[in-house]
């Protein structure tokens, strides 16, 4: 009789908590693939102005795409070469000094799109200020491209803590804040948090789903088998039907500004 191959072990909430990748190496590497195909699919066709609150992941991505690029930094850490918000060749990024949360350098409908990638709306509290602030600025017709933490990961990272009164109140509560062990909060959303959200701020949902439907420990096993099938792996969760909304441990939308 052939052994049974063992199940591939469920990784901690560690693990899943550190984005940079230095745990689940090869998951990340799949994670950040995906999430570079999705960026890739969404960006506009045509040459547009975007707007990147993201951190500095997306802006390259969406200037090799031929779009011209402003690309928010903080005013802590922006560094010499940061100006004032203005219209950039296509192709090129402008790095802007700015508060990503206010975005108050910017005109109405001053840009055709807005990339808010990489958790950076869990991570402002007063998500629904920074939200109208995108629908603001983007141009009627505009999208805005955003990725959240899900209440999946939140309640795990509360149970994780032990924090079971929170866990209690999670299902009767409009907003879930998760304290996280090196002492910084953020915000978690279930689907239909993040879908009305969106529709508060005036904007209409175009889709939400999990960032990966495909568990890290999938992903672990089937690369650490065969080093050679990522874009293989890639082309499946891009290819997913319908995904379930409640997976993953971030969520991933599109909305755009009614015209």
């Amino acid at each position: 009789m052939l052994p049974v191959p063992a199940r591939p072990s469920e990784p901690t909430i560690a693990s899943l908590r550190d984005v940079s990748g230095d745990s689940l190496a090869r998951y990340w590497t799949f994670y950040w693939a995906v999430a570079a195909a999705q960026l890739t699919r969404w960006l506009p066709r045509r040459p547009s102005r975007v707007l990147d609150v993201s951190g500095g992941r997306c802006a390259a991505a969406a200037a090799a795409a031929g779009h011209s690029v402003l690309e928010v930094r903080d005013p802590g850490a922006a560094g010499d070469q940061a100006r004032p918000a203005g219209r950039a060749p296509k192709g090129t990024v402008v790095p802007v000094v700015g508060e990503s949360g206010t975005l108050s350098f910017l005109a109405d409908g001053a840009v055709d799109a807005v990339i808010a990638e990489n958790r950076v709306l869990s991570r402002h509290l007063a998500t629904e200020a920074t939200v109208a602030e995108i629908a603001r600025v983007l141009r009627p017709g505009g999208r805005v491209l955003l990725c959240v933490d899900s209440l999946t990961l939140g309640m795990a990272l509360l149970a994780e803590r032990n924090y079971w009164a929170h866990l209690s109140d999670v299902p009767s509560a409009e907003v879930v804040l998760v304290p996280w062990p090196d002492g910084t909060i953020t915000r978690s959303f279930s689907a239909h948090q993040l879908r009305e959200l969106l529709a508060d701020a005036g904007l209409e949902v175009e889709w939400v789903r999990p960032r990966t439907v495909l568990s890290p420990s999938t992903v672990e096993h089937v690369l650490a088998e065969s080093p050679g099938a990522l874009a293989r792996l890639v082309r499946t969760e891009l290819n997913a039907p319908d995904p379930d909304e409640s997976l993953g441990i971030h969520l991933l939308a599109s909305a755009v500004r009614p015209r």
